[in-house]
């Protein structure tokens, strides 16, 4: 609920309340999170009939994103998200898995005076070894204020910066102590998978590469060559490491694997003949505001024609973004529109969007879209 919904106030409250909601006749509507300070003044836990938030009540709710996901995944994949935020009824909460680790990460300060419950729960109900709790940028400043800095060791005990999990069978670590997101991109999980299917033989690059984890897919899958592309030093070492943690799988032990530390828009400008039989474009979001969607569009057209110019005749094109405000058919379209416009025969393969453990049940909460091509030498198409 914004500040803007909220006619009147009983009384003043504080960050971390319980905000019960009435309408204008006084009936019970909700009860939920509230932030004094910010635009979303209520951030909504539950609605309907009145309902007490005990303790038996949050142990509920966490057993019900659990279960969601327990039939999805088996002892080869131990890095997975648990609770997607409002999607599983925890507004501006994530926590995802890592092994024996589990990581909280805060989107609001609301949730701050309830971090040694949530963690006591957690411990209780999921048992980890080790339970980390991460902040975003707008709330650091509170929750530093609060005795909780980013990382925060909440858990039966400490451990280092980086923690190894595995994806279908592949060793990759985290940095859930200072890493983007929880540590890792787990959404892009079954994208990774997919990609991993049709790299025999194949020469890949790997743009805005990060840690690597389309390449190590891909090396597991057969590719000849793999080219992690990235501006970070850090991101290519850890690249590295995912590699060499996988170098005992027959596919990764032969793969031939170069890092290229560079701005990928520059470097894709640069002529070149086409070399590569898949390449992955992957960017960070290109818009974190409504304001900045034009751009994006301009910016994914761009990377789109720098990546056709580097892709084989009979090559693939995987193309995705997790920019919240450019929509999945804008993103499709401004792809499609690049192929076409190369002159270049195509079969679009696949479209995909969010991960069974990432849902989006909301418009609002859709971000995630990638899109698969297969060009066709002149003349041929299936």
């Amino acid at each position: 609920m914004f500040a803007d919904s909220v006619r009147s106030l009983h009384r003043e409250g504080v960050t971390g309340d319980l905000g019960v909601i009435f309408d204008r006749r006084d009936r019970f509507l909700a009860i939920g999170l509230y932030d004094a300070t910010s635009p979303i003044r209520l951030r909504i836990l539950h609605a309907g009939a009145p309902e007490p938030l005990d303790e038996a009540w949050w142990r509920r709710r966490l057993m019900a994103a659990v279960e969601r996901r327990a039939a999805l995944f088996g002892p080869d994949t131990t890095g997975h998200r648990w609770i997607h935020g409002e999607n599983d009824g925890w507004p501006g909460l994530v926590l995802d898995r890592y092994g024996t680790t589990l990581v909280m990460k805060l989107y609001t300060a609301a949730w701050l005076r309830r971090i040694p419950g949530l963690t006591a729960l957690l411990s209780a109900t999921l048992a980890p070894d080790r339970i980390v709790v991460r902040f975003s940028r707008n709330v650091r400043d509170a929750a530093a204020a609060a005795g909780f800095p980013e990382g925060h060791e909440a858990g039966p005990a400490a451990g280092p910066a980086q923690v190894p999990f595995l994806e279908r069978g592949l060793i990759f670590e985290a940095g859930v102590l200072r890493g983007q997101k929880t540590g890792f991109f787990l959404d892009q999980r079954e994208n990774r998978h997919r990609v991993g299917s049709f790299t025999s033989g194949a020469r890949v690059l790997n743009l805005f590469s990060h840690t690597g984890g389309f390449s190590v897919h891909a090396a597991r899958g057969g590719a000849r060559t793999v080219t992690d592309l990235d501006i970070s030093a850090p991101a290519l070492a850890e690249a590295r490491r995912n590699l060499e943690a996988n170098r005992h799988l027959p596919g990764v032990r032969e793969v031939r694997h170069e890092a290229v530390q560079a701005d990928a828009f520059e470097w894709l400008a640069r002529r070149s003949p086409p070399e590569f039989d898949v390449v992955v474009v992957d960017p960070p979001s290109l818009a974190r505001r409504e304001a900045e969607r034009t751009d994006a569009l301009d910016a994914y057209g761009h990377l789109v024609r720098g990546a056709l110019r580097r892709l084989r005749p009979g090559g693939r094109l995987v193309a995705a973004s997790c920019s919240a405000h450019v929509s999945a058919p804008e993103f499709f379209g401004v792809v499609r529109a690049g192929v076409v416009r190369s002159g270049r025969p195509f079969a679009e393969q696949a479209t995909t969007g969010h991960p069974p453990d990432h849902p989006a049940t909301f418009p609002e909460a859709a971000y995630l879209k990638a899109i698969y091509l297969r060009l066709e030498p002149a003349g041929q198409r299936d």
